[in-house]
C-alpha cells in the first residue's frame, strides 16, 4: 500500500499504521475545479486530495490513512520533525521524577473543544483511563503504552485542574512521546463508553462512523471536519476555538477552509496539478522529470525532503492458525513460507537496484532495515547489517538446499512435487506499487517461482491483512519516525501491526493452533530491552541486534526508500517541507499570500 506525506499526524508518530504509501495520493477531481476556483476567491483555502475515504472519524479505532485526525486532533506533546525535539501541544509543560517513574503535565490554561466547552485535565483522563486503557475498546495506541516484559499499563491520574500525572511501573524511555495521542472529549464520549448496545458491545465502538454528521464530531485541533460526501471530498474548517496564536496574538491557523478531493487515479493528479486546480501534489518518480521543469512556469516549487520515513516491502504470511477448523493458508504454501531459507531466497531473487533505476528513477535508495534511515539507532549495511544484493544464483542454491527442485518445465517445485505458486497482493490504484508487483512477478519467475500478481481494492486488501486473513503474500508499507519503539506495535507477537503472523483482535473469530517463531519473540524482547534503556550506545547495539535479526529471518523483503518529494504552489508561504513531515506538518503557521 501506499503512503500520504501531507501532513504531520501527531498519532502517526505515535504508531506504525498500516497506511497507503501514495506518492501521488494528492488528486482531485475536474468536475470540481470552477466551484473550487470560486470558492478559493472568497477564503484562504488549501486543495489537495486522499487516494480513498476515510473509514473512521473516531480517533481511537483508526490505524489507516487516510484519516483526519492530524488536522482535528492534538494530544499532550508532539515531536518537530526538523529537529527532533518534543514540544508541547496540549501541554504547557512537564517535569520527569528522578526515578523516571512519573511525568507531570502542566495543561495550557483557557483550552477549549471545537463546541466551545472547556478542555481539562478531566478529559486527559478520560481518554487515557476509559478510552486507550480499556480493554473492551481495540485501539492500538494501547500497544505502545505497554511497559516491560509483564507489558504492564500506566496509571493516570488528575492532580489538580490544571495537573496530570502519569506513573509507569518501571522506568520506559519512550513514554513521553506516546503521550502525544489525540485526547478526546470526555462531554460527549464518556456515555458510549459505559454504554452497550443490545448484542453487549459498548457504544463507543460504533461512535462517530463516518456517517456521523460533521457538527457531532467535537476536536481540539486547528480544523474540524464541516462535510464529507462519500467517495467525493472531505472539507475542513477552521476551529475557532483552537488554541495557538502567533507572536502579534493573531488566532491560527491562518488558512480558513481545507479541501481533500477523494480520487483514485493518480494521473488524475497530475493532470488537475499542471492545470492549477490543486495546490500541491506528492511527486512520484515518474512524475518527476515533468514536473521539475514546469516549476516556473507553473509557479510551484518540488520539495525533496532525502530519503522518506516509510518502508516499502514484500511479507510473507507466517500465521500457522486456524479457524474454523480451516488453516488460514493453503498448509502447502504454509510450509514453504515458514522457511527462512526459503523467504531468503525471494529476497536475493528482488532486482532492487533495477527497481530503484527504473520504477523509482533513481530517486530513493535501495531499503534493508525496518527502522528509518533518519533514526539514530539506524543500523546501516556499513555497519554489518546483512543485506540481499541481487543473485538469482544465490536464490537457487538456497531453494535447492532448502529441498525444493526443478521440474522438466524449470519451475520450481518442493519435495512432494507442488509446483511453487502463490499470491502476491497490493492496492489498486497506485503506478509505482503495481509496478514493483510486477517486477517482483518477472523476478521470480526467473528462479521457477509463480506468482498471480493481484491488486485490489484498498478497503477488501485491508480486510484481508487485519481481519480475515487468508492471504499469501502482500506487498505494503509502513510510516516510521526517530524512534524505533514507534514499531512496537509491529513486532510484539500481540501487537496490532504483526501482520506477518496477526493474532486476532478484538471482536474477530478466535484462531486455533498459532505459533510464534523463537527469533519472533526475540525481536520482541529486544523492543523492550530498548524502551527501557537510557544507555545510547546500549540502545543503538539492542536495535541493531533487532535490525540484523528482521534481515536475517525476512518476515519483510524491504524493498525502495523513494526520496520524499512534494510540489506546492508558491502562493503559500511558512512551508518547512521536512521529509518525516511533510509539506503541512506545520499547518497553523502557513499563509497563503497570493
Amino acid at each position: 500500500m501506499t503512503l500520504t506525506k501531507t501532513i504531520l499526524n501527531h498519532t502517526k508518530r505515535l504508531l506504525l499504521l498500516i497506511i497507503i504509501i501514495a506518492f501521488t495520493a494528492m488528486t482531485m477531481t475536474a468536475c470540481t475545479s470552477t466551484k473550487l476556483k470560486t470558492s478559493a476567491a472568497q477564503v484562504p483555502q488549501l486543495v489537495t486530495s486522499i487516494l480513498s475515504d476515510p473509514k473512521t472519524f473516531n480517533a481511537a479505532l483508526s490505524s489507516e490513512s487516510p484519516n483526519i485526525f492530524g488536522y482535528t486532533y492534538e494530544g499532550l506533546l508532539t515531536q518537530n520533525p526538523i529537529d527532533g525535539k518534543i514540544e508541547g501541544t496540549l501541554a504547557q509543560s512537564w517535569e520527569i521524577s528522578p526515578d523516571k517513574t512519573k511525568i507531570t503535565f502542566t495543561m495550557r490554561e483557557g483550552l477549549k473543544w471545537s463546541d466551545g466547552e472547556p478542555l481539562t485535565v478531566d478529559d486527559v483522563v478520560f481518554t487515557y483511563n476509559d478510552i486507550y486503557l480499556n480493554q473492551n475498546i481495540p485501539t492500538d495506541i494501547r500497544d505502545i503504552l505497554r511497559i516491560g516484559k509483564d507489558r504492564k499499563l500506566p496509571t493516570v491520574k488528575k492532580i489538580d485542574n490544571r495537573r496530570v500525572e502519569f506513573i509507569v511501573p518501571e522506568p520506559f524511555r519512550p513514554f513521553l512521546l506516546n503521550t502525544g495521542a489525540s485526547i478526546l472529549p470526555a462531554h460527549v464520549l464518556e456515555k458510549s463508553v459505559k454504554t452497550k448496545n443490545k448484542d453487549g458491545k459498548l457504544e463507543f465502538l460504533s461512535k462517530w462512523g463516518v456517517d456521523t454528521p460533521p457538527e457531532e464530531l467535537i476536536v481540539n485541533g486547528p480544523y474540524k471536519l464541516e462535510r464529507y460526501d462519500t467517495s467525493q471530498r472531505v472539507i475542513f474548517r477552521r476551529n475557532p476555538y483552537y488554541w495557538r496564536k502567533d507572536a502579534q496574538g493573531q488566532p491560527q491557523p491562518y488558512i480558513e477552509k481545507i479541501i481533500w478531493q477523494i480520487v483514485e487515479s493518480t494521473d488524475t493528479a497530475l493532470l488537475q496539478f499542471r492545470s492549477g486546480d490543486l495546490d500541491s501534489i506528492g511527486v512520484s518518480p515518474d512524475y518527476f522529470s515533468l514536473l521539475k521543469v514546469q516549476e516556473k512556469q507553473g509557479n510551484f516549487k518540488i520539495y525533496n525532503g532525502g530519503p522518506s520515513s516509510s518502508t516499502s516491502f514484500m511479507s510473507f504470511n507466517l500465521n500457522k492458525g486456524k479457524r474454523d477448523d480451516k488453516p488460514l493458508v493453503d498448509p502447502i504454501k504454509s510450509q514453504w513460507f515458514n522457511n527462512v531459507k526459503f523467504r531468503q531466497a525471494v529476497a536475493y531473487a528482488i532486482d532492487r537496484q533495477t527497481m530503484l533505476n527504473n520504477t523509482f528513477r533513481g530517486l530513493g535508495t535501495p531499503q534493508n532495515s525496518p527502522i528509518s534511515v533518519q533514526s539514530p539507532y539506524y543500523l546501516s549495511p556499513e555497519q554489518g547489517l546483512k543485506v540481499y544484493k541481487y543473485n538469482p544464483d544465490k536464490a537457487k542454491e538456497l531453494l535447492l538446499k532448502a529441498g525444493f527442485k526443478y521440474n522438466q518445465k524449470n519451475l520450481l517445485v518442493d519435495a512432494q512435487d507442488n509446483e511453487v505458486r502463490f499470491t502476491l497482493l497490493t492496492n489498486a490504484g497506485n503506478k509505482i506499487r503495481e509496478s514493483m508487483g510486477s517486477q517482483i512477478k518477472q523476478d521470480l519467475s526467473k528462479i521457477g517461482i509463480q506468482v498471480d500478481f493481484t491488486p485490489l481494492a484498498w478497503n477488501t486488501f485491508l480486510d484481508k491483512l487485519s481481519n480475515t486473513l487468508d492471504w499469501d503474500t502482500c506487498l505494503i508499507g509502513l510510516t516510521g519516525g526517530l524512534e524505533p519503539n514507534d514499531g512496537a506495535n509491529v513486532w510484539s507477537p500481540d501487537g496490532g501491526l504483526h501482520m506477518f503472523n496477526q493474532k486476532p483482535q478484538a471482536g474477530q473469530k478466535p484462531i486455533e493452533g498459532r505459533e510464534v517463531a523463537e527469533w519472533e519473540q526475540k525481536i520482541n524482547e529486544l523492543y523492550i530491552q530498548g524502551a527501557q534503556e537510557f544507555d545510547e550506545a546500549k540502545l543503538k547495539k539492542i536495535y541493531g541486534e533487532s535490525q540484523q535479526l528482521a534481515q536475517e529471518y525476512v518476515p519483510f523483503i524491504h524493498l525502495i526508500n523513494p526520496y520524499s518529494l512534494s510540489a506546492v504552489r508558491n502562493r503559500f508561504e511558512g512551508i518547512k517541507f521536512s521529509g518525516l513531515g511533510g509539506l503541512f506538518w506545520n499547518i497553523h503557521e502557513i499563509k497563503v499570500i497570493r
